[in-house]
């Protein structure tokens, strides 16, 4: 099971909150309680108002089933994402750095990154929209505004992250208040709603608002935050210890998480009763909802409406400013002042809001929203494939990892979101490209056509990796024999060290056999070397500490042990990164007279991927190589 990192995920709050032990249920429960509740609001932000609202009006309550298929993968993936944070001590962007190389962790980040601005365009939108309704201000001018609600995070943040998740919970039961009291005056059908849990087939517009309401309801930065924000509690890491704080971290999403299901069927529910059977079915806005309402529900809706969702937007700022620490600081440790993260994320979602609105006018603020959640669905796949293969490795996760039909679940969940994706960019790009759309043919043609393979990549790497270290648990001990032939003692006695790099595979044998006699008619000292290659080793350098280094070390004491059995002094070194360089680095730091490899001859593609170690070797140092036929 993963130690915790030396540089803890969001530190200023790192095991901040104390668990009481031995005290009741309830209060470990609320000891626990919080971290969900931070994470729900990102399902209830006003991106997912104007999936829901558009959704509602347009196909009344027949889209209610994807709201809860959504908010049961969220549930799901969310706890996988807390117990990956509890049991490792590693958030998943930390996680991903580790296990990942480092140009994958780089357009991950990225990725992330786009994600994140996306949910803060959703926010920005949103807050300017419920300012508009609530005092008239400008769609543009509330967008501007919204650029110094820096400063409330920055003061809420000085109180400790216990009176922020309290802030949050006050948040979430205003907007729950307020949509309470939109179902009292929208008196919908029951036998509506029910029958809206039935699922239906999806295809052009209505697969296009489903799938915003998923990516709207999962969100693909939540994962990241949540498994950081369990992090601040003090939880004792023995088994008993996190076996507790899994198990009250489970009851937490629950509970949160269906709160924001009920928030988010309340707006759909409220859409479809107030406009779709009113005959009102191309209200998608915000503000053309909230402009309805009074003349359909009474006065007192729309400033339930509009209170609620300044409520959303604001509580949204808060967790997205953390995700956007986390998801910087996990993959390429770069860490900003919060204040200047929150600056630079909002100012990422104003540039395009003001450019919207400027081109198309308020009418086009809303088409943004539902777009800005389409692209936080297409995002989602990447971070849900390395959470669900991390929750999944019994290496990492020790005694928690993911039982099977958990595993199950959690790719059924998988296979629906990409499925749900490749769908839609398949029918976004014929569109396009048959409508000769210059946004389709030039980016999200190149984007998609990047990102499939890596996706692909990332859902077969882990066996690939597994097979790997199957096939390196078969590599017999080399077979040595005392009996060697001669050497030419001149040549042999200019060699008093010699450094020979094994490649933990059945051509070492050949390797050391090949180089044998020349040792023994030297007298010389033997040095062995192996470069560990795997993505978390050319991370973390010779503080590697994995699977893979674990099986080469291993291997490397027994082919030492093989050569001291026939009177070769000799001792080893395991070292991690590129081949080449590390075994001159190691040749130097040893003071080696020869180094030896093995040569397999010219393998076109082999060496395209690889490179030639022997080649780049001769480059990077002075000590000669002698290559051994295998």
């Amino acid at each position: 099971m993963t130690a915790p990192v030396a540089v803890p995920s969001l530190p200023e709050i790192h095991r901040s909150v104390a668990i009481p032990s031995g005290a009741t249920f309830w209060r470990r429960l609320f000891g626990f309680s919080g971290p969900a509740f931070m994470v729900s609001v990102g399902y209830m932000d006003p991106g997912n108002w104007a999936t829901d609202l558009a959704a509602g009006s347009r196909y009344g309550y027949r889209l209610i089933w994807v709201i809860l298929l959504s908010n049961l993968m969220a549930i799901l993936l969310q706890t996988l994402s807390a117990r990956l944070g509890l049991v490792t001590g590693r958030d998943l962007a930390q996680a991903c750095r580790e296990h990942y190389p480092r140009p994958v962790t780089w357009v991950l980040w990225v990725m992330c990154e786009v994600a994140i601005a996306a949910c803060d365009l959703a926010e920005v939108l949103g807050s300017a929209i419920a300012l508009h309704l609530l005092f008239g201000i400008p769609i543009l001018y509330g967008v501007l505004i919204t650029a110094f609600d820096v400063m409330l995070f920055l003061l809420l943040q000085a109180w400790g992250i216990r009176k922020v998740e309290a802030f949050i919970v006050v948040l979430v039961a205003t907007i729950g208040g307020c949509f309470a009291l939109e179902m009292v005056l929208s008196k919908p059908s029951p036998a509506g709603v029910i029958a809206g849990f039935v699922p239906t087939p999806l295809s052009g517009d209505m697969l296009y608002v489903a799938i915003g309401i998923i990516g709207a309801t999962v969100m693909p930065h939540n994962l990241y935050l949540h498994s950081a924000l369990v992090q601040s509690r003090a939880v004792d890491r023995s088994p008993a210890g996190l076996r507790q704080a899994t198990r009250f971290n489970l009851i937490d999403s629950v509970v949160a998480l269906n709160a924001a299901f009920l928030v988010n069927a309340a707006i759909l529910i409220l859409a479809a009763a107030a406009f779709h059977h009113t005959g009102h079915q191309d209200v998608a806005s915000l503000e053309g909802a909230h402009a309805l309402l009074a003349p359909v529900l009474g006065k007192a809706a729309p400033l339930a409406f509009a209170i609620a969702l300044l409520a959303a937007g604001q509580s949204s700022t808060i967790t997205g400013t953390m995700a956007g620490q986390i998801v910087m600081e996990g993959f390429v440790h770069i860490r900003l002042r919060p204040w200047l993260r929150r600056l630079v994320t909002r100012l990422i979602a104003i540039v395009p809001a003001v450019g919207v609105i400027l081109w198309r006018g308020d009418s086009g603020v809303d088409t943004l929203l539902v777009l800005s959640q389409v692209v936080l669905s297409l995002q989602l796949s990447f971070a849900v494939v390395p959470l669900i293969h991390f929750t999944a490795d019994r290496r990492k996760m020790g005694a928690f990892v993911t039982p099977w039909w958990g595993v199950t679940l959690a790719w059924l969940a998988a296979v629906i979101i990409i499925g749900l994706n490749l769908k839609l960019v398949g029918e976004t790009i014929a569109d396009g490209m048959r409508d000769g759309t210059a946004l389709v043919r030039y980016g999200l043609l190149p984007a998609a056509a990047l990102a499939a393979p890596l996706l692909v990549w990332m859902v077969v790497e882990p066996l690939w990796a597994k097979w790997r270290r199957k096939s390196r648990a078969r590599v017999p001990t080399p077979a040595l024999t005392p009996a060697l032939p001669g050497a030419d003692a001149t040549i042999a006695t200019q060699f008093r060290r010699v450094g020979i790099a094994l490649e933990a595979t059945i051509r070492d044998e050949k390797i050391l056999a090949g180089v044998l006699p020349l040792v023994r008619a030297a007298g010389a000292t033997v040095v062995l070397i192996h470069v560990v290659e795997s993505a978390t080793a050319r991370f973390l350098g010779d503080g590697v500490d994995d699977d893979e280094a674990r099986d080469d070390a291993d291997y490397l004491d027994r082919a030492a042990a093989a050569l001291r059995a026939v009177g070769v002094p000799c001792t080893v070194r395991l070292a991690a990164g590129r081949p080449p360089d590390e075994i001159a680095k190691v040749a130097k730091e040893e003071t080696l007279d020869l180094l030896v490899t093995g040569s397999h001859g010219h393998r076109l593609f082999g060496d395209l991927l690889h490179g030639s170690t022997a080649s780049e070797l001769r480059h990077r140092t002075r000590v000669p190589v002698l290559s051994v036929r295998t």
